[in-house]
């Protein structure tokens, strides 16, 4: 049953404003589709470009009032804190390197933020954010958006549950092929930014994919890694930043783990999946077959737990959206995070109820990729030695 949804709330929509994302930007379009999908906000400002005739065209596009399209984020950030009617959370969708400016920028006014993946380039101004955070008091949500689909929440209950008993093995890959040919000698915008350690810090396909994929196998199996052993490789000859990782993890308890992550392998668009192993059962999720979760007890024939289907239980009921057999994917995940950020915003405001199971991605998840990063990139430059977190 899909759950029920409303865009009436005391207060009114949320006003957000983006920075970042104008004409030609893919996860702004992305992040406001989320965000639009339940009514719970409403886009009334941006600094979409640091191009100002850019920022205007595209403020224009998205039907923004002139005095609310901004040159820059510091100009939004203070305007908007003095409006009346002023934004209540931002939404960056920048190259990593200016996450942390930008975030800095909006919490020091007073304003909630909500920021593209991976935190920032680096662990200590990851570690800034963690603290500004707590001394303002505002929320900060990161968006690793395959928190918000139903078979993974599935996943996750059920583990908690103790239905594949203490886990054995976990397995975690992201497998894309868009970076096999050198494209950003060619000049590709989204190819030149990710490989630039100055705009994305120490990862490449670590920072772009791997956070996503360390993220995902910590959320589902509620571990946590205490060491990490890489091999980080850049196969395209003149890179910066890897394209190809292999990293064994050693998870607090004793579990062990896998994680590979590429953006040469050819025929991979976004292959996403998690396989986890316990003492009596284990399962298996697809990012491109979402709706499935395949369940197998030990000695018993393994049977697929459907979305919206009889044996989904409440935690991925709470995400689903219309019934089984209509897929769902990419953007209700999204939507499903912006729904549980905007239920914090919510319940953030005056008179308003905290509720325990709204579940989102923080800072503090963003400070954990962070430090994976740095040990992982650590660990291979070392000759792949286990580092510890």
């Amino acid at each position: 049953m899909a759950q029920r949804r409303s865009s009436a709330f005391p207060g009114g929509r949320i006003r957000y404003g983006m920075v970042g994302g104008g004409q030609g930007a893919f996860i702004g379009a992305v992040h406001r589709l989320a965000a639009r999908m339940d009514d719970h906000y409403e886009l009334v400002a941006g600094a979409l470009s640091s191009d100002k005739a850019r920022a205007l065209a595209s403020a224009a596009e998205l039907r923004l009032s002139p005095e609310r399209s901004y040159a820059s984020y510091r100009e939004m950030a203070a305007a908007e804190a003095k409006r009346e009617d002023g934004i209540e959370a931002v939404s960056i969708v920048t190259p990593t390197d200016l996450h942390a400016p930008i975030a800095t920028a909006f919490l020091e006014a007073g304003i909630h933020v909500i920021c593209d993946k991976p935190l920032t380039r680096t662990v200590a101004e990851a570690r800034d954010l963690v603290r500004l955070t707590r001394k303002t008091g505002k929320i900060f949500a990161l968006t690793h958006n395959y928190k918000g689909y139903p078979m993974v929440r599935q996943a996750r209950a059920m583990i908690a549950a103790g239905e594949i008993g203490a886990i054995r093995v976990v397995q975690v890959e992201y497998a894309q092929d868009w970076l096999t040919e050198p494209i950003e000698k060619r000049g590709d915008k989204q190819a030149l930014w990710r490989l630039d350690p100055k705009k994305s810090g120490a990862g490449g396909a670590l920072g772009d994919i791997g956070t996503h994929a360390y993220n995902l196998a910590c959320f589902v199996t509620g571990l946590k890694v205490n060491a990490v052993l890489a091999d980080l490789t850049a196969f395209v000859k003149g890179r910066k930043l890897d394209d190809n990782d292999n990293i064994l993890l050693r998870f607090k308890g004793g579990a062990k783990g896998m994680m590979w992550a590429s953006q040469v392998a050819p025929g991979n668009e976004n292959g996403l999946q998690l396989r986890v192993y316990g003492t009596t059962g284990g399962l298996h999720w697809r990012q491109e077959e979402p709706n499935l979760l395949r369940f197998a007890r030990f000695g018993e024939t393994p049977r697929l737990i459907t979305r919206g289907g009889p044996d989904a239980d409440s935690e991925a009921a709470r995400v689903t959206r219309v019934p089984a057999g209509h897929p769902e994917g990419y953007l209700e995940g999204f939507a499903n995070l912006y729904t549980e950020i905007a239920r914090a915003i919510l319940a953030a405001r005056p008179g308003g109820t905290a509720d325990a199971s709204i579940l989102f991605p923080t800072v503090g998840d963003g400070l954990a990729g962070m430090e994976f990063i740095e040990a992982a990139v650590a660990s291979s430059k070392a000759g792949s030695t286990w580092v510890k977190l």
